[in-house]
């Protein structure tokens, strides 16, 4: 099992002059020294307009800093928007081939729809749409990385003229797809279109093993259809963690936090009522977190084996050893922990990833090139019996041309 974060600029009020500046600053921080410890991925999402719970709107021109102050731990755009209303896609293909580029090749492409209505009704985008432009524009993208020219493409959603959509990506044919998946329904089609599924919701072993299962009985089914030009057989599921020698310390130190991010995609996806630069987020938890279900109680009593998905990760080395071999051995492919929630402190951050990384990733690493081998063999078959299904990249008209000014 591999290891990712997610870094979604969390900032709750009360706002200085500085603090995004400072925020953005102690992410880099923190992810430079996870490339350090050996972390797999980090993983920064695209959203808008969602104040206090997540202010990483560019997330392409974040993770190019990140390019630059890294080396090895591969750069998780989770997820690009693609109705056209949000990206128009050809811009979608130019930023990650870049990024790409900058980063040498470490690039992974996750793809999504965005389900808050801040978000939707801000671009303009029908909830009832968004499904069906979503799969237009990734199967527009993905033949921009390959296609040379792009052939052109004539949609309901995503219409694009034949053009040389450059830069073309440093990996072939193309960074490994994503999608993101929020229910059982979504893992299904992430497995039929051959894209790896990131999960952002919270949960144990058990239902892990549930998600594995379909997903992977999809990747293997005559119905799979790659939507890029590679199968990316992999599932990843979001994880709270953070790691002290002191169980309560851990607690203490992580529980706002992780609340704080329950209740923040809780309030923009469904239960709260947004008054843009009005909004007061934090006060909102700090008043109405117990309704539903994320008082300090929730996270257990202390010396419990871990087991509460909202808890997650959250505890002492050896019990977060315990609690990460169930969803191995469930079958997850990735964890993504959510290390920066709420106000959780920089410095203490930094200290959870050191112990995390001195202390329990060890005995994973080890595992995991044994496990890929096995899983490589085993789903070898299907990878190409899918790939043998998928339409070869397009060839475009040898006669086309772009007219001269003059003559439109």
């Amino acid at each position: 099992m591999k290891f990712g974060l997610l870094y979604g600029a969390q900032l709750p009020r009360p706002w200085t002059q500085d603090s995004e500046h400072r925020l953005f600053k102690e992410m880099l921080e923190e992810i430079e020294l996870a490339d350090r410890l050996g972390f797999d991925h980090v993983w920064c999402p695209e959203h808008h307009f969602l104040e206090e719970y997540s202010h990483m709107s560019a997330p392409e021109v974040f993770l190019g800093a990140v390019s630059q102050r890294t080396s090895r731990i591969r750069i998780g755009h989770a997820v690009a928007l693609m109705p056209p209303g949000f990206n128009p896609t050809a811009r979608v293909a130019e930023r990650i081939a870049t990024l790409d580029l900058l980063s040498d090749g470490r690039v992974d492409f996750g793809t999504g729809e965005s389900t808050t209505p801040t978000e939707l009704g801000g671009f303009g985008v029908e909830r009832s749409l968004k499904r069906d432009q979503w799969a237009e524009a990734v199967d527009a993208v993905a033949r921009m990385f390959v296609e040379e020219p792009f052939a052109g493409c004539e949609g309901k959603y995503v219409s694009a003229p034949v053009r040389n959509v450059l830069p073309k990506p440093r990996q072939k044919p193309h960074p490994p797809m994503w999608m993101a998946c929020g229910n059982r329904d979504a893992i299904r089609i992430a497995a039929t279109k051959g894209l790896g599924a990131l999960n952002f919701s919270f949960f144990g072993p058990a239902e892990t093993k549930k998600w594995v299962d379909a997903y992977y009985s999809g990747i293997e089914s005559a119905d799979c259809v790659p939507a890029g030009f590679a199968v990316n057989a992999q599932i990843a599921a979001t994880i709270p963690m953070f790691c002290h020698e002191d169980e309560t310390t851990a607690v203490e130190r992580a529980v706002d936090g992780v609340q704080f991010f329950n209740f923040g995609l809780g309030f923009y996806a469904g239960f709260g009522t947004a008054a843009p630069g009005r909004t007061r987020l934090w006060e909102e938890f700090q008043r109405g977190r117990d309704k539903p279900g994320m008082g300090r109680s929730s996270f257990g009593k202390p010396g419990m084996p871990l087991g509460n998905p909202a808890r997650g990760a959250v505890g002492t080395p050896r019990q977060i050893r315990d609690f990460l071999r169930l969803h191995e051995e469930a079958g997850l492919d990735q964890a993504i922990f959510l290390v920066q929630g709420g106000g959780t402190r920089h410095e203490h951050i930094c200290a959870s990833l050191e112990l995390f990384a001195n202390e329990v990733m060890p005995e994973f690493k080890e595992r995991d090139e044994t496990a890929e081998r096995l899983k490589a063999a085993r789903l070898g078959p299907a990878v190409d019996a899918a790939m043998a299904r998928r339409e070869p990249p397009r060839t475009a008209d040898p006669d086309y041309i772009i007219p001269a000014r003059s003559q439109s």
